[in-house]
């Protein structure tokens, strides 16, 4: 009998864990399932700060998800902790100040190594390494947002996907 292999834990973080890292997590989780890798993979997401936690997602968040086929309403923020750094096998940063914290509240230079921003996986992306924070503009910015993390998001799983897909 094989094995059991433990699923790759990815845990996305941005400061408030309401837009920009609820995004992340659900379109990555959404790309494992749609490649059939649902049980190999899990996807979180937390904040750098506590002023949200236990709340949904902003509203515009849920909005922009649900617009492209993709459900939020079931996201609750929480604080990142250093647990998390222990539970995950890479913890991607949604723009450099998210970095900065994560990489400050390392212990080892193992948790430091799991440490990535996002849009440093998309060649898209060109010399942009942070994804915007949308929360004080409008609608149109979450939907701008969404779709830069699901280029980075896409950039990442293809990424990733070899060493997560079992072995047959």
């Amino acid at each position: 009998m094989p094995a059991s292999v433990e699923p790759y834990r990815v845990a996305f973080v941005c400061t408030g864990n309401i837009c920009r890292s609820p995004m992340a997590e659900i379109v990555f989780r959404d790309l494992a399932e749609r490649r059939g890798l649902g049980a190999h993979v899990v996807s979180t997401s937390s904040g750098t700060g506590d002023w949200h936690v236990g709340e949904q997602a902003d509203r515009r968040t849920i909005e922009a998800l649900a617009r492209r086929g993709y459900d939020g309403e079931r996201h609750r923020a929480r604080q990142f902790s250093l647990d998390d750094f222990t539970r995950n096998d890479l913890i991607v940063a949604l723009d450099r100040s998210h970095e900065r914290i994560l990489t400050s509240w390392a212990r080892t230079p193992d948790d430091a190594d799991k440490l990535a921003l996002l849009l440093a996986f998309d060649d898209a992306a060109g010399d942009t390494l942070d994804v915007p924070d949308p929360y004080y503009a409008g609608p149109e910015m979450f939907d701008d947002v969404l779709a830069m993390i699901e280029s980075a998001s896409r950039a990442l799983f293809r990424q990733l996907e070899p060493a997560i897909r079992p072995t047959i």
